[in-house]
């Protein structure tokens, strides 16, 4: 299992993992589909754009026939679908694309790994599934699904079609469902990275409700490392939860942030909080722990430290993405091929 479809690979989540994969895997290459949304960003992969392991296609996974020329043109033995429209606050002011890339290009992505024999599909979820967690109650892979908000249900939407593709069809589904991640190249829209950004440059740092909402907190490296397990040691047919077990307020986590940039606690401004907003995701990861043998190894502390260095050295990074010029450069660069 050499060559890989990644979708959703310049974003986030996906460019990190397809950064570990190419490194940890020397024979591996990597396809990686992305349609280039606002989270989209090749700029992510911009150290890797010549090598000739790595192919970068333009495109959306809900293309049945272009993902389906992808896998025979590059004979691909894996998908790792990543590609998703994740923000919760867009998906309350609008869900339809989040149907339309969660849902309906999952479901594209299992049509043609079915008819097409791929090896492994692997369905990146999120830990948003199960809802929000009564304290001190953890979500194990067996617990219902509850979802609150449209983002998170077209997830549980997706996850559920994949599962019934491994029992109807015997396609090689495997489902993650990771808690909170961060890191580097993390969209700057998201709580870690917005609040690192927006104290450096001492504008206020808007916290939702009274910020005792708690997350549980995973170095996106981490992250990587239980997918790439998970991808090659995994049970067909099973769910992994994976958590660091980090979980902390997130006032705890901008007010740690402000102590590390010795920035004042009065930029901290509270915002009217967001409709339907969960109080806390907790998942038990014992399973991955048990059955695969996979652990953390980078704690909370030094991985903020590691994630705030990133953010303060790629300060032209982050300030592209917020005045939009990132998009802009890719808009031309498309247009005149």
């Amino acid at each position: 299992m050499e060559k890989l479809l990644v979708t959703g690979g310049a974003g986030f989540i996906g460019s990190n993992f397809i950064h570990y994969m190419l490194e940890v895997h020397r024979s591996y290459t990597i396809v990686n589909l992305d349609k280039l949304t606002y989270a989209g960003n090749l700029e992510n992969l911009e150290d890797i754009q010549d090598s000739p392991r790595y192919h970068f296609v333009k495109g959306d996974i809900a293309d049945l026939l272009l993902v389906e020329s992808l896998v025979n043109e590059y004979k691909i033995d894996a998908i790792i679908n990543f590609a998703a429209e994740s923000h919760v606050d867009r998906s309350i002011m609008g869900s339809a694309e989040f149907i339309r890339t969660n849902i309906v290009g999952t479901h594209a992505l299992l049509e043609v790994a079915k008819n097409l024999s791929v090896e492994r599909f692997l369905q990146v979820s999120t830990d948003e599934v199960y809802g929000s967690a009564p304290f001190p109650k953890k979500f194990s892979e067996e617990s219902l699904l509850h979802p609150s908000s449209p983002y998170a249900a077209s997830k549980a939407a997706a996850d559920m079609l994949a599962l019934s593709y491994h029992h109807t069809f015997g396609t090689p589904v495997i489902i993650t469902r990771c808690s909170n991640n961060y890191g580097p190249y993390q969209f700057p829209e998201k709580l870690i990275p917005l609040m690192i950004s927006n104290a450096i440059k001492g504008r206020p740092l808007p916290i939702y409700g009274d910020g005792l909402q708690i997350r549980d907190w995973i170095h996106t490296r981490d992250h990587c490392a239980a997918l790439d397990l998970v991808l090659h040691k995994g049970e067909l047919g099973k769910v992994y939860n994976i958590s660091a077990e980090e979980e902390r307020k997130n006032i705890d986590v901008v007010k740690l942030i402000l102590r590390k940039l010795d920035k004042p606690e009065d930029l901290v401004t509270f915002v009217k909080d967001r409709p339907g907003h969960d109080r806390r995701y907790a998942v038990d990861s014992q399973r991955i722990r048990r059955e695969l043998g996979w652990k953390p190894t980078i704690s909370f502390e030094e991985g903020l430290e590691s994630t705030i260095e990133w953010y303060l050295s790629h300060q032209s990074w982050w300030e592209k993405i917020q005045s939009g010029e990132y998009r802009e450069y890719y808009r031309k660069m498309y247009e005149e091929r």
